[in-house]
Protein backbone atom coordinates (compact mmCIF):
# COMPACT_ATOMS: atom_id res chain seq x y z
CA UNK A 1 0.00 0.00 0.00
CA UNK A 2 1.33 3.04 -0.96
CA UNK A 3 2.30 5.88 1.44
CA UNK A 4 0.04 8.96 2.24
CA UNK A 5 1.01 11.91 1.02
CA UNK A 6 2.19 14.82 4.03
CA UNK A 7 0.07 17.38 4.50
CA UNK A 8 2.02 20.50 3.38
CA UNK A 9 1.59 23.89 4.89
CA UNK A 10 0.38 26.67 4.00
CA UNK A 11 2.37 28.57 6.31
CA UNK A 12 5.67 26.66 5.89
CA UNK A 13 5.60 26.21 9.47
CA UNK A 14 5.05 22.02 11.01
CA UNK A 15 5.70 20.30 13.96
CA UNK A 16 8.06 17.45 13.77
CA UNK A 17 8.60 14.48 15.66
CA UNK A 18 11.41 11.78 15.38
CA UNK A 19 11.94 8.88 16.91
CA UNK A 20 14.20 6.05 17.70
CA UNK A 21 14.06 3.20 15.61
CA UNK A 22 11.66 0.31 17.64
CA UNK A 23 11.61 2.98 20.08
CA UNK A 24 14.38 2.57 21.33
CA UNK A 25 16.50 5.59 23.11
CA UNK A 26 18.44 8.28 20.64
CA UNK A 27 20.21 9.94 24.04
CA UNK A 28 22.12 7.59 26.31
CA UNK A 29 23.87 10.42 28.13
CA UNK A 30 24.30 14.83 27.72
CA UNK A 31 27.03 14.44 25.04
CA UNK A 32 24.32 13.00 23.15
CA UNK A 33 22.01 15.36 23.85
CA UNK A 34 24.70 18.46 23.09
CA UNK A 35 25.13 16.41 19.88
CA UNK A 36 21.54 16.81 18.61
CA UNK A 37 21.29 20.67 19.94
CA UNK A 38 25.18 21.33 17.46
CA UNK A 39 22.88 19.59 14.49
CA UNK A 40 19.95 21.69 14.83
CA UNK A 41 22.54 24.61 15.22
CA UNK A 42 24.04 23.50 11.98
CA UNK A 43 21.07 23.34 10.13
CA UNK A 44 21.20 27.21 10.87
CA UNK A 45 24.22 27.47 9.62
CA UNK A 46 25.07 26.47 5.85
CA UNK A 47 28.08 27.84 3.96
CA UNK A 48 28.78 26.72 -0.01
CA UNK A 49 31.99 25.08 -1.22
CA UNK A 50 33.94 28.19 -0.73
CA UNK A 51 32.82 29.15 2.48
CA UNK A 52 29.55 31.64 1.71
CA UNK A 53 27.30 31.95 4.24
CA UNK A 54 23.65 30.46 2.64
CA UNK A 55 20.37 31.00 3.96
CA UNK A 56 19.40 28.61 6.88
CA UNK A 57 17.31 25.46 5.94
CA UNK A 58 14.73 26.78 8.52
CA UNK A 59 13.70 28.53 11.12
CA UNK A 60 13.05 26.75 14.57
CA UNK A 61 10.32 27.87 16.96
CA UNK A 62 10.73 25.45 19.71
CA UNK A 63 12.13 21.63 20.15
CA UNK A 64 12.38 19.13 22.98
CA UNK A 65 14.71 16.11 23.51
CA UNK A 66 12.92 13.33 24.98
CA UNK A 67 15.25 10.23 25.67
CA UNK A 68 13.69 8.33 22.71
CA UNK A 69 12.49 11.21 20.18
CA UNK A 70 12.65 14.51 19.43
CA UNK A 71 10.09 17.18 19.03
CA UNK A 72 10.50 20.24 16.70
CA UNK A 73 8.49 23.49 15.52
CA UNK A 74 9.81 24.65 12.67
CA UNK A 75 9.10 26.86 9.16
CA UNK A 76 11.09 25.39 6.26
CA UNK A 77 12.87 27.56 4.62
CA UNK A 78 13.81 26.67 0.67
CA UNK A 79 13.49 22.96 1.01
CA UNK A 80 10.20 20.95 1.50
CA UNK A 81 10.01 19.25 5.03
CA UNK A 82 11.11 16.09 4.26
CA UNK A 83 14.69 17.38 2.56
CA UNK A 84 14.71 19.46 5.84
CA UNK A 85 14.47 16.48 8.32
CA UNK A 86 16.91 14.28 6.19
CA UNK A 87 19.68 16.50 6.85
CA UNK A 88 19.29 16.25 10.75
CA UNK A 89 18.58 12.67 10.74
CA UNK A 90 21.61 11.98 8.70
CA UNK A 91 23.67 14.76 10.86
CA UNK A 92 23.24 12.79 14.22
CA UNK A 93 22.75 9.23 12.57
CA UNK A 94 26.30 9.20 11.53
CA UNK A 95 27.41 10.82 14.78
CA UNK A 96 25.53 8.05 16.84
CA UNK A 97 26.24 4.66 14.83
CA UNK A 98 30.06 5.67 14.84
CA UNK A 99 30.07 6.74 19.08
CA UNK A 100 28.13 3.21 19.67
CA UNK A 101 30.13 1.35 16.66
CA UNK A 102 26.50 0.31 15.15
CA UNK A 103 25.41 0.73 11.88
CA UNK A 104 22.15 1.50 10.20
CA UNK A 105 19.25 3.17 11.14
CA UNK A 106 18.83 5.49 14.48
CA UNK A 107 15.26 6.94 13.82
CA UNK A 108 12.22 5.53 12.85
CA UNK A 109 12.20 5.62 8.69
CA UNK A 110 9.01 8.22 8.23
CA UNK A 111 8.76 10.77 10.62
CA UNK A 112 5.66 12.30 12.03
CA UNK A 113 4.51 15.67 10.60
CA UNK A 114 1.41 17.64 10.99
CA UNK A 115 0.97 21.39 9.44
CA UNK A 116 0.64 24.46 11.70
CA UNK A 117 -1.78 26.96 9.67
CA UNK A 118 -2.58 29.64 12.43
CA UNK A 119 -1.50 31.04 15.36
CA UNK A 120 -3.87 29.21 17.84
CA UNK A 121 -2.47 26.05 17.28
CA UNK A 122 0.89 26.86 17.08
CA UNK A 123 0.57 28.51 20.53
CA UNK A 124 -1.07 25.41 21.52
CA UNK A 125 2.09 23.14 20.06
CA UNK A 126 4.65 25.65 21.69
CA UNK A 127 2.49 24.63 25.30
CA UNK A 128 2.83 21.06 24.37
CA UNK A 129 6.15 20.87 23.16
CA UNK A 130 7.71 22.18 26.30
CA UNK A 131 5.01 20.20 28.68
CA UNK A 132 6.49 16.66 27.17
CA UNK A 133 9.23 16.28 30.70
CA UNK A 134 6.14 17.24 32.66
CA UNK A 135 3.93 14.75 31.33
CA UNK A 136 6.35 11.99 30.92
CA UNK A 137 6.92 12.60 35.10
CA UNK A 138 10.67 13.45 34.36
CA UNK A 139 10.12 16.84 35.63
CA UNK A 140 7.69 18.74 38.07
CA UNK A 141 7.84 21.81 36.03
CA UNK A 142 8.56 22.88 32.41
CA UNK A 143 11.64 25.23 33.53
CA UNK A 144 13.14 22.41 35.09
CA UNK A 145 13.67 20.50 32.26
CA UNK A 146 17.17 21.05 30.36
CA UNK A 147 17.22 19.82 27.07
CA UNK A 148 14.44 21.86 25.64
CA UNK A 149 13.74 25.59 24.17
CA UNK A 150 11.83 26.94 27.29
CA UNK A 151 15.34 28.49 28.54
CA UNK A 152 15.89 30.06 25.66
CA UNK A 153 11.90 31.93 25.72
CA UNK A 154 12.80 32.79 29.74
CA UNK A 155 16.44 34.41 28.65
CA UNK A 156 18.22 31.49 31.01
CA UNK A 157 19.72 30.60 27.50
CA UNK A 158 21.73 33.82 25.96
CA UNK A 159 19.06 34.96 22.60
CA UNK A 160 22.88 35.01 21.00
CA UNK A 161 23.37 31.54 22.01
CA UNK A 162 19.62 30.24 21.02
CA UNK A 163 18.21 28.19 18.38
CA UNK A 164 14.75 29.77 18.04
CA UNK A 165 13.46 32.54 16.96
CA UNK A 166 11.71 33.45 20.72
CA UNK A 167 11.73 37.36 19.53
CA UNK A 168 8.63 36.18 16.46
CA UNK A 169 6.41 34.95 19.51
CA UNK A 170 7.83 37.26 22.18
CA UNK A 171 6.88 40.31 20.12
CA UNK A 172 3.00 38.91 20.30
CA UNK A 173 2.59 38.66 23.83
CA UNK A 174 4.28 39.25 26.98
CA UNK A 175 6.63 36.25 28.49
CA UNK A 176 4.65 36.85 31.40
CA UNK A 177 1.58 35.64 29.08
CA UNK A 178 3.18 33.17 27.55
CA UNK A 179 4.26 31.63 31.09
CA UNK A 180 0.78 31.45 31.92
CA UNK A 181 0.24 29.46 28.95
CA UNK A 182 3.02 27.15 29.23
CA UNK A 183 2.81 26.40 32.72
CA UNK A 184 -1.22 25.39 32.36
CA UNK A 185 -0.95 21.79 31.76
CA UNK A 186 -3.20 21.12 27.85
CA UNK A 187 -6.36 19.45 28.85
CA UNK A 188 -5.61 15.60 28.03
CA UNK A 189 -7.89 15.68 24.66
CA UNK A 190 -5.87 18.23 22.77
CA UNK A 191 -4.42 16.43 20.09
CA UNK A 192 -1.32 16.29 18.97
CA UNK A 193 1.45 14.37 17.54
CA UNK A 194 1.83 11.66 19.78
CA UNK A 195 4.62 8.71 20.37
CA UNK A 196 1.41 6.34 21.03
CA UNK A 197 -1.46 7.96 18.51
CA UNK A 198 -1.08 4.33 16.16
CA UNK A 199 -1.43 2.52 19.32
CA UNK A 200 -5.42 2.65 20.09
CA UNK A 201 -5.84 2.51 23.93
CA UNK A 202 -8.34 0.02 24.59
CA UNK A 203 -8.95 1.05 28.19
CA UNK A 204 -10.03 4.16 29.89
CA UNK A 205 -8.76 6.07 33.21
CA UNK A 206 -12.02 4.39 35.32
CA UNK A 207 -10.70 0.90 34.45
CA UNK A 208 -7.55 1.23 34.81
CA UNK A 209 -8.00 2.56 38.38
CA UNK A 210 -10.67 -0.14 38.59
CA UNK A 211 -8.50 -2.77 38.19
CA UNK A 212 -5.64 -1.69 40.33
CA UNK A 213 -8.24 -1.26 42.98
CA UNK A 214 -9.39 -4.50 42.69
CA UNK A 215 -6.15 -6.47 41.74
CA UNK A 216 -4.03 -5.17 44.61
CA UNK A 217 -5.84 -2.65 46.90
CA UNK A 218 -4.51 0.52 45.54
CA UNK A 219 -7.29 3.31 46.16
CA UNK A 220 -4.62 6.36 44.54
CA UNK A 221 -3.25 5.26 41.36
CA UNK A 222 -0.40 7.88 42.16
CA UNK A 223 0.74 5.68 44.89
CA UNK A 224 1.94 2.84 42.36
CA UNK A 225 5.37 4.92 41.99
CA UNK A 226 6.10 4.58 45.32
CA UNK A 227 5.68 0.93 45.47
CA UNK A 228 8.98 -1.11 45.84
CA UNK A 229 10.94 -1.45 42.02
CA UNK A 230 9.91 -5.22 41.71
CA UNK A 231 6.14 -4.64 42.29
CA UNK A 232 5.88 -1.77 40.37
CA UNK A 233 7.48 -3.11 37.22
CA UNK A 234 4.76 -5.76 38.10
CA UNK A 235 2.04 -3.54 37.83
CA UNK A 236 2.92 -1.78 34.71
CA UNK A 237 3.46 -5.06 32.62
CA UNK A 238 0.01 -6.34 33.72
CA UNK A 239 -1.71 -2.47 32.83
CA UNK A 240 -0.21 -2.60 29.54
CA UNK A 241 -1.17 -6.37 28.83
CA UNK A 242 -4.49 -5.19 29.48
CA UNK A 243 -4.30 -2.54 26.89
CA UNK A 244 -3.80 0.89 29.01
CA UNK A 245 -1.23 3.84 26.76
CA UNK A 246 2.33 4.41 28.38
CA UNK A 247 1.20 8.14 28.86
CA UNK A 248 -2.08 7.40 29.83
CA UNK A 249 -0.22 5.27 32.72
CA UNK A 250 2.58 7.69 33.31
CA UNK A 251 -0.42 10.07 33.55
CA UNK A 252 -1.84 7.98 36.38
CA UNK A 253 0.42 6.36 38.45
CA UNK A 254 3.66 8.94 38.12
CA UNK A 255 5.71 6.88 36.96
CA UNK A 256 7.86 8.04 34.20
CA UNK A 257 7.40 7.25 30.22
CA UNK A 258 10.94 6.17 30.00
CA UNK A 259 10.41 3.82 32.83
CA UNK A 260 7.04 2.24 30.87
CA UNK A 261 8.71 2.39 27.60
CA UNK A 262 11.12 -0.24 28.67
CA UNK A 263 9.13 -2.02 30.25
CA UNK A 264 6.49 -2.19 27.77
CA UNK A 265 9.49 -4.51 25.87
CA UNK A 266 8.69 -7.11 29.02
CA UNK A 267 4.98 -7.91 27.29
Amino acid sequence: MPRQARKESGTGIYHVMLRGINRQDIFEDAEDYMRMLRCLQLMLEQYDDLGNRLPPLCTFYAYCLMSNHVHLLLRVNQEDIGSTIKHLAVMYAMYYNQKYSRSGHVFQDRFKSEPVNDMAYFVTLLRYIHQNPTKAGMVSKVGDYDWSSWKEYTGEVPVALGLCATNAILKRMSLDELKELVEAPLDDDVQCLDLDEDVKISVGDREIRQYLLESYGIMDSIKVQEMDKEKRNEIIVCCLERGAGMRQLSRLTGVTYGVINRLRGRK
